[in-house]
């Protein structure tokens, strides 16, 4: 299985909607339109910032099928899959591969406190029910209120022949190493998830980074990214200490609204999230997110 295209930074779009709550294509569209041409190297829809957890399956299919047309070959498109259910897990992965996802993103159950057996049978009936696509786990402890073990990622990358990588944000750097030094020998793709620990993952071994700065400021977290590959170690570093007083502004504000706020900062007119979440209202966390950008020079 080629997984040569599973690096560099991919963006956890977020979904414009509409007044009734519906996909809005024609802004969706440029979304896609925006990431790519900010120099992102893939799109995952319906991440955690895509509001997985909002959209029915009928608007996720419907949503795919315009994001994998506007992208049109340009970069690849991965599909996120945060079921609890097995069941389900499996029909959202097989829908995805018909619709032309590239690869897929698996978040462990939430709610649940699964025993590693039970994630392990999880993570293989999903992949195994399509098998000619990659997978990529997505740890994420910070949601779903446990992390995944070494141990866990051990297994899975050298018993599932499709289980090819993962997207690590524990914001634990000594696990993300973990992961990379356990399954190395097998070709495993690390990414960071942590926006700030970017350069840190990349230092690690890590292909790439799953970041929510792509969707606003694309050209800051690709600078840090970029500038690595090439082996300006030290511009690397300026790029990501640039890029963090932004992202860490974004912590004061409810999850996930403050993507959308800042895409609607800047001129992007992304409009609002899924409710309940509401806009970030005027007061000290979106002066902090203003001022914040403003020293960045994003607005």
């Amino acid at each position: 299985m080629n997984t040569d295209f599973i690096k560099g930074v991919i963006v956890p779009m977020i979904t414009p909607i509409n007044e009734n709550e519906n996909i809005d294509e024609a802004k969706i569209r440029d979304q896609v339109n925006y990431c790519i041409d900010g120099g992102l190297h893939g799109i995952l829809v319906f991440g955690s910032n895509g509001e997985f957890y909002m959209i029915e399956e009928d608007e996720m299919e419907r949503g795919l099928k315009i994001v994998v047309d506007q992208a049109a070959g340009r970069v690849p498109v991965y599909f996120g899959i945060g079921a609890i259910s097995t069941k389900k897990g499996c029909r959202l992965a097989k829908m995805a591969a018909a619709n032309g996802a590239a690869g897929i993103s698996i978040l462990q159950p939430m709610f649940l406190k699964p025993t590693e057996d039970e994630l392990y049978c999880h993570f293989k009936t999903i992949a195994e029910s399509v098998p000619e696509t990659p997978v990529l786990l997505y740890n994420n402890p910070g949601r779903v209120g446990y992390t995944m073990s070494g141990n866990l990622v051990d297994r899975l990358a050298h018993e599932i022949p499709n289980i090819v990588g993962m997207k690590d944000t524990s914001g634990d750097i000594t696990q993300t190493a973990e992961f990379i030094r356990r399954t190395r020998d097998v070709g495993f793709k690390v990414f960071g998830g942590k926006d700030t620990l970017l350069y840190a993952s990349l230092c690690h071994g890590a292909v790439g980074g799953v970041c929510t700065a792509g969707n606003f400021m694309p050209e800051l977290i690709c600078d840090v990214y970029n500038k690595y590959i090439a082996g300006d170690l030290e511009g690397s570093l300026e790029a990501q200490f640039k890029l963090n007083p932004v992202r860490l502004s974004m912590d004061g504000a409810s999850f996930p609204v403050a993507a959308k706020d800042m895409a609607n900062l800047r001129g992007r007119n992304i409009g609002l999230p899924y409710t309940p979440n509401l806009p970030t209202p005027e007061g000290p966390v979106l002066d902090k997110i203003k001022s914040a950008m403003k020293e960045a020079g994003l607005l």
